[in-house]
């Protein structure tokens, strides 16, 4: 069985490699991807039977490749950090998954579900979790030092990433820390109205008051956000469609 990796984590890619290499299973992975836009290319070039799919990728999320490739002709597993909203979906919508890090005896009835199941009967299952996914996409679950937090992501300001720790603030005043960088948060904040005008920051758009041309932006409660000269443009493209749509 051919079979594509997708995942931006090269360590989670060689570990998931390795235990392909122990299980009977005849499984050869021909591609190893990081996003969804080199995932989109790969896949039709290499036409893979199998596809192991992070759930967040840098440029997007999961359902943003399958919609983009039309699900071909290829099975899915999907991998996926301990995240209450994607497990959530995965476990309703009744799709194989595997939590990272990968567990050896999990692949194997990963593996052993997806060899017996129709195509058909897979791909009406990933279109069930895909709809339970943008239901459940309008929160984010934070993973807190002592509770799980629920953020309404409409009701998220900005966000602010430094050393490792990312910074939510709400349109409430509240704020909240967690040990993870903005890229890890990423892919569901772009779906949900987000835009990255700089490395350290992502800015609901809907609170975004004014861009001076300096390369400021102005927040509706006064903040004021960098745009790095690198990220101008695509900013200034997210900001016009926003405001003019």
């Amino acid at each position: 069985m051919k079979a594509l990796i997708v995942e931006d984590k090269s360590y989670i890619r060689k570990g998931l490699i390795n235990l392909l290499n122990l299980v009977e299973f005849e499984v050869d992975v021909v591609g190893e991807c990081e996003t969804v836009k080199e995932a989109i290319i790969v896949s039709k070039a290499c036409e893979p039977e199998l596809i192991f799919l992070d759930i967040n990728l840098p440029d997007g999320n999961a359902f943003d490749f399958l919609e983009a490739t039309e699900y071909q002709n290829f099975k899915v597993i999907f991998i996926t950090a301990y995240e209450e909203y994607a497990l959530k979906a995965l476990k309703m919508g009744a799709v194989d998954y595997l939590l990272k890090p990968v567990d050896i005896d999990e692949l194997k009835t990963a593996l052993q579900k997806v060899e017996k199941q129709p195509l058909a009967e897979q791909k009406e299952k990933i279109q069930n979790t895909r709809q339970i996914w943008n239901n459940e996409n309008s929160n984010l679950i934070l993973s807190l030092q002592d509770s799980f937090q629920v953020l309404n992501l409409k009701e998220l300001l900005y966000c602010e990433t430094d050393k490792g720790y990312t910074t939510f603030y709400c349109l409430d005043g509240k704020k909240y820390m967690v040990s993870k960088t903005l890229k890890e948060f990423e892919g569901q904040l772009l779906k949900a109205n987000f835009t990255r005008p700089h490395q350290s920051f992502m800015v609901n758009l809907r609170f975004i008051d004014k861009y001076d041309k300096s390369g400021v932006i102005y927040l509706k409660n006064g903040r004021k956000i960098p745009v790095s000269t690198r990220k101008k443009e695509a900013f200034l493209s997210a900001f016009l469609k926003a405001n003019l749509s």
